[in-house]
């Protein structure tokens, strides 16, 4: 069997005009972002860099390499099954156990249930060692809902968490997952 090419994959940008009558809507000073049409939406700040990478997609609160935090998204589409048994709570845990640098602490984990998607989370905070010591957070969130499965970081100072903590909570309220959008430019989804 020939192996497969490894993808060159470039992002290509399209900015597109809304329709006077768009049913797009985030807070003051958050964007949406859409990922394959839908498959994954959550609002994040409005000024925030964004960087495609090859698996996945971050923002970045100023241009690296002056960014003081990271929100990092990828998602996986799954085959149809019934995914609300999957144990995303024992996965998440063994997702912080396999974390490689200094924790000092971990949060709880929380659990958010809507409609059409679970969602875990915890946070924990440890001891980042690049340069100077100095404190940080992490948060991961696991989503699963309309057969996608999504995962979510975000790590910053601690120094920075109570103004970045409603940036996290903004992410996790409006996180969607599966409902496809018809037309970019006016918002409206599937089965509308």
């Amino acid at each position: 069997m020939a192996k497969r090419k490894k993808s060159n994959l470039q992002w290509i940008k399209e900015t597109l005009e809304l329709k006077p009558d768009h049913r797009w809507e985030s807070p003051s000073g958050y964007k949406i972002f859409v990922a394959n049409r839908g498959a994954v939406r959550f609002n994040v700040p409005q000024d925030w860099v964004f960087e495609p990478q090859e698996k996945s997609f971050k923002f970045l609160d100023k241009k690296p390499p002056n960014d003081d935090c990271c929100l990092e998204v990828s998602f996986n589409p799954l085959p149809p099954n019934d995914w609300s048994q999957f144990p995303l709570k024992s996965t998440l845990k063994k997702v912080l156990e396999n974390d490689s640098r200094n924790i000092i602490a971990k949060g709880e984990i929380i659990t958010v249930k809507r409609q059409t998607a679970k969602i875990v989370w915890t946070e924990m905070k440890f001891i980042d060692t690049q340069e100077e010591p100095r404190e940080a957070f992490s948060r991961t969130c696991i989503a699963l809902g309309s057969n996608i499965q999504c995962l979510i970081t975000f790590d910053y100072w601690a120094d920075q968490a109570e103004q970045l903590i409603p940036v996290w909570d903004e992410a996790m309220r409006s996180l969607t997952l599966g409902l496809y959008i018809r037309d970019p430019m006016t918002g409206l989804a599937f089965p509308d």
